[in-house]
């Protein structure tokens, strides 16, 4: 069994969620997998992570991601514009497209669900966490004519501009986790959440995203008229992180969520996060949504009074 460690800021939700993540997504790829948060060093906060196999865990989970691929998933008998590459679905039946997607007479794709298959090991992940029609808040951040199945994708490969007669295939505007992990393997792996890139629509995990930053972070080639400037990382693995999870939102758009202080399994994991005692030590953090037209938009927590 293999154990790994990054760093981490407890204050940046995105982050956490995307420990949530790693953690669900090493469990799925390898086995046996159990994640915690090591704040023994309070300059130095750390999210731990073992599961089967000899290879680092968080390499396995980047290594995966940067070959996936994405599709749609549509209801059986789905009644708006078809996608020929989209999966069909019977888990996905059109009593919830009725509830969820239909509105103002037409039907819209926005929360249809998406299919995640890692090519190296023929496994796949469904990510309906913002159209699973059940109890839970679907926590879907985005608005606007994006769908889900087009930012996990442009979070996992970038966007490529509209052909001209002089680039048929299109240039690259934004990039994706892909281009982190072929430029710049080793210090994504030492240090995944802290790289960023120049990304267009994403999930809105990651606060840095709302800002036109001074210091743009890592980019492996400089493009220019691109203001948001994030982590592919935070917002693919914060979606998979949120797949089974909610953090706490206890009042209008405010929100709470904790890490955990010991190494514990997913499904603990889950309860863990949205600061529900299962008898291991807890810290908890609120933040507010930011409004950004129809778009909420995460920002950055303070630690909750105890």
């Amino acid at each position: 069994m293999a154990d790994a460690s990054i760093p981490v800021d407890p204050l940046n939700p995105g982050h956490v969620f995307a420990c949530l993540g790693f953690l669900e997504t090493a469990e799925i790829l390898l086995g046996n997998a159990a994640g915690g948060f090591d704040w023994s060093d309070e300059s130095d906060v750390r999210f731990r992570l073992h599961a089967d196999g000899e290879e680092n865990p968080f390499i396995v989970v980047l290594k995966h991601l940067a070959s996936a691929n994405v599709t749609e998933i549509e209801p059986h008998d789905w009644p708006g514009e078809n996608d020929p590459n989209a999966i069909l679905s019977d888990v996905f039946p059109s009593r919830l497209a009725d509830h969820y997607i239909k509105s103002d007479k037409k039907w819209s794709r926005t929360k249809l669900p998406c299919h995640v298959t890692f090519k190296e090991s023929n496994v796949s992940i469904d990510l309906y966490g913002w159209s699973d029609g059940s109890s839970r808040p679907d926590f879907k951040l985005y608005a606007g004519n994006r769908t889900g199945t087009s930012i996990a994708h442009d979070m996992l490969c970038g966007k490529r501009a509209k052909p001209t007669k002089r680039t048929p295939e299109g240039k690259l505007e934004t990039q994706g986790l892909l281009h982190l992990w072929e430029e710049c393997a080793d210090q994504l792996v030492e240090n995944p959440f802290h790289l960023t890139c120049p990304l267009g629509g994403t999930f809105n995990m990651d606060p840095r995203g709302g800002w036109v930053a001074l210091d743009l972070g890592f980019s492996p080639n400089e493009l220019k008229d691109v203001s948001v400037v994030s982590s592919p990382v935070v917002e693919i693995l914060g979606a998979l992180g949120l797949e089974h999870a909610r953090p706490d939102e206890y009042e209008t758009r405010k929100i709470r969520y904790a890490v955990w202080g010991e190494m514990i399994p997913p499904i603990l994991a889950r309860a863990a996060l949205s600061g529900v005692e299962i008898g291991v030590e807890l810290r908890s953090f609120r933040f507010n949504l930011d409004l950004s037209g129809k778009n909420k938009v995460v920002t950055f927590a303070e630690p909750e009074s105890e």
